[in-house]
């Protein structure tokens, strides 16, 4: 009895002593920070930017077409996937061979470049980088319709091609709404058809005064953004640095990486009540869960946040090993179940041809090393010191949450950095490359987000 009261006691004093350092991390880390502001700053070889616009087109040369056909023809023989293995070790061998077999027979470029086309495109010098994007104007706007520009980013190892179906359900009036979208959606820097920088330090928050620079070199002073993946930390970024230029922030992958989050997740994790209505407990992942799929699925982060330069050299050289590290992840990171699958799950959501789509915007403009080290420049000491992680976002927000999203994050998360949150929305179903999966929910959602976004505040 004597031990076992010794025993109560420590475990008393543990949990006295937990609830207290909990409290003093919980006041420390509850202030909201405000970072600096970050000037313009020039990422190219060139000094000045030439400030004009001009339409571009995509238009691959027939030597590249030809380097990549020969490199295909000469994928050497892969080695055998461990018996009924799948994806769960990677992206399966067997599969790849067929990837590789449609892309030399099937996928007929010169088609595929004509449906890129499609949207008029363009490219300015912003920073010292030619940028390039996509601007889609609403035809046939009703009278007393509004025309909203919105920036629409994509993310890794994503490119503007996830946008395709997306565009038209924005950019088209919708009977009952008195405004329709003005789409803007470029290839992040050194991502697709927009130069990589050639100096150090171009991360999230220095990508957000380009693009915010872009917007004003088209003509927006004044913007709505919507943005997942590196996207949605980049339209973050935004918002928090021009809450003056942004008129709302929509995400599929809200995200928030302060210690306050992390604290109120462990928590969360011991007694979720506190935090989670009843009937949601059931769908809560707890700080545990979230680790350990984390730690299964984000080998790639550490690699890409450390030496992206070494990835880099493998992936521009093989189409084929370009083609297995991208898919992998749009296998996983849509459904975590389809590891289980002998072709990862790609053909329930995705047609292939629209995926070597993806592949090849990285391919022909060799941009995958310059796209990775993204990554190395947000994950670094320096970025970290900037404080932005903790800085609270005052602009009108809405947060889509995808059940498959790799990091989905709840709400009692998600209000403490969004601190004007209109809006969140459970949906029945998709993953992490939403724009691409369910162009029709996450349109749905970007319409019914702004409208609440243009209320007059309550009260007034």
């Amino acid at each position: 009895m004597g031990f076992l009261k010794i025993i109560l006691g420590t475990g008393a004093i543990a949990a006295l002593f937990l609830a207290i350092s909990t409290g003093i991390a919980w006041h420390k880390f509850s202030k909201p920070y405000i970072p600096g502001k970050y000037p313009d700053q020039i990422w190219g070889k060139e000094k000045t930017d030439n400030l004009a616009i001009v339409p571009f087109k995509v238009n691959v040369s027939n030597e590249v077409l030809s380097d990549l056909q020969n490199r295909l023809l000469k994928t050497p023989q892969l080695t055998p996937p461990l018996e009924d293995a799948n994806f769960r070790y990677g992206f399966s061998s067997d599969y790849l061979q067929k990837v590789v077999q449609f892309w030399l027979k099937e996928y007929k470029w010169r088609e595929r470049e004509a449906f890129l086309n499609k949207f008029p495109q363009f490219k300015t010098q912003v920073a010292g980088l030619n940028i390039h994007f996509i601007h889609v104007k609403p035809s046939k706007v009703p009278e007393g319709v509004r025309v909203l520009p919105l920036l629409l980013l994509h993310g890794w190892p994503g490119s503007v091609r996830e946008f395709y179906d997306l565009i038209p359900l924005l950019t088209t009036p919708r009977d009952h709404e008195k405004f329709v979208f003005e789409v803007v959606a470029p290839s992040l820097p050194g991502y697709g058809f927009s130069d990589g920088a050639s100096k150090k330090g171009l991360g999230a928050a220095q990508m957000a005064v380009v693009l915010k620079s872009l917007m004003e070199r088209i003509g927006f002073k004044k913007f709505y953004v919507q943005g997942g993946d590196w996207g949605s930390i980049i339209g973050s970024d935004m918002s928090i640095l021009f809450p003056n230029s942004v008129l709302g922030y929509h995400s599929n992958m809200c995200f928030v990486n302060s210690p306050l989050a992390t604290v109120k997740q462990i928590i969360s994790s011991i007694w979720p009540s506190l935090f989670i209505d009843e009937d949601k407990i059931s769908n809560f992942r707890s700080f545990g869960e979230r680790l350990m799929y984390l730690l299964e699925e984000t080998g790639y982060m550490h690699l890409q946040s450390t030496k992206p330069d070494t990835i880099g050299v493998a992936l521009r050289d093989s189409p084929a090993g370009l083609a297995s590290y991208i898919l992998e992840k749009f296998s996983t990171w849509t459904d975590r179940e389809w590891r289980s699958l002998a072709d990862g799950g790609l053909t329930k959501k995705y047609k292939l041809i629209n995926l070597l789509d993806n592949i090849m915007i990285y391919w022909v403009t060799g941009s995958i090393t310059t796209s990775l080290r993204l990554y190395s420049e947000t994950f670094n000491k320096a970025q970290f010191s900037l404080g932005i992680d903790r800085a609270q976002c005052t602009v009108p927000t809405a947060c889509a949450l995808f059940p498959n999203e790799i990091d989905y994050q709840h709400e009692f998360i998600l209000k403490d950095k969004y601190v004007n949150l209109i809006q969140v929305t459970e949906m029945p179903r998709g993953g992490h490359f939403a724009a691409f999966e369910e162009p029709e929910l996450l349109a749905d959602d970007i319409w019914e987000a702004v409208y609440k976004m243009r209320l007059p505040p309550k009260g007034k």
